[in-house]
C-alpha cells in the first residue's frame, strides 16, 4: 500500500521565499524612509501643522542592492529641506555588505569576469569592473598602509 509523502518543490518554494523577502525588506526600508521624511518635514504626511518645517514632494525611485537582491525603493522628495536618510547613503546602490563580499572574491582569487557572472547571479544586478577596480585600488591602499606601518612595540 502506497504512502502518501508531501513532496516539496524546491526549487518554486525557494523562489517564492525570496520574493516574498525581497518584498518585505522593500515594504520595510520604504516605511522607514517615510518615517525620516516625517521626522524632517515635522510632520506626516497630509498633516496639517503649524511646525512643519518643509512640505512633501512625492518620491522617485532607486534601485538597491542588498543581501535580498535587487530592491527598487521610494525615496521621499521634500521642499524646502535636504532629505539625509540614515537608512540609505545618498547615491548608494549597493550595500555595504555587497561590496566587501565582492572584494572578498576577488582578493580570494576569482578572476573579475567570474565576479561579475556571480554577482548577477546572487544579486540580479552587475558591479561594473572600473567600480570594482576603484574599491580594490582602496583596499590595496588600505592593505599597503597597514604593511608599512611602523612597528614601534614588539
Amino acid at each position: 500500500m502506497p504512502k502518501h509523502i508531501l513532496q516539496v518543490n524546491q526549487p518554486m518554494f525557494e523562489t517564492q521565499l525570496d520574493r516574498m523577502v525581497s518584498e518585505k525588506v522593500t515594504e520595510i526600508l520604504n516605511r522607514m524612509l517615510d518615517a525620516e521624511a516625517d521626522e524632517i518635514t515635522g510632520a506626516a504626511r497630509y498633516e496639517r501643522s503649524c511646525g512643519r518645517k518643509a512640505y512633501r514632494a512625492g518620491h522617485y525611485e532607486r534601485d538597491l542592492t542588498v543581501k535580498a537582491g535587487k530592491l527598487s525603493v521610494r525615496v521621499p522628495k521634500l521642499k524646502g529641506a535636504l532629505f539625509e536618510s540614515a537608512v540609505i547613503e545618498r547615491y548608494r546602490r549597493r550595500e555595504e555588505s555587497v561590496e566587501e563580499a565582492l572584494i572578498d572574491m576577488y582578493l580570494a582569487g576569482v578572476s573579475t569576469r567570474r565576479v561579475d557572472d556571480i554577482s548577477q547571479a546572487l544579486w540580479g544586478a552587475r558591479m561594473p569592473s572600473q567600480t570594482l577596480s576603484d574599491k580594490l585600488r582602496k583596499v590595496y591602499g588600505d592593505i599597503d598602509a597597514w604593511r608599512e606601518r611602523p612597528l614601534s612595540q614588539p
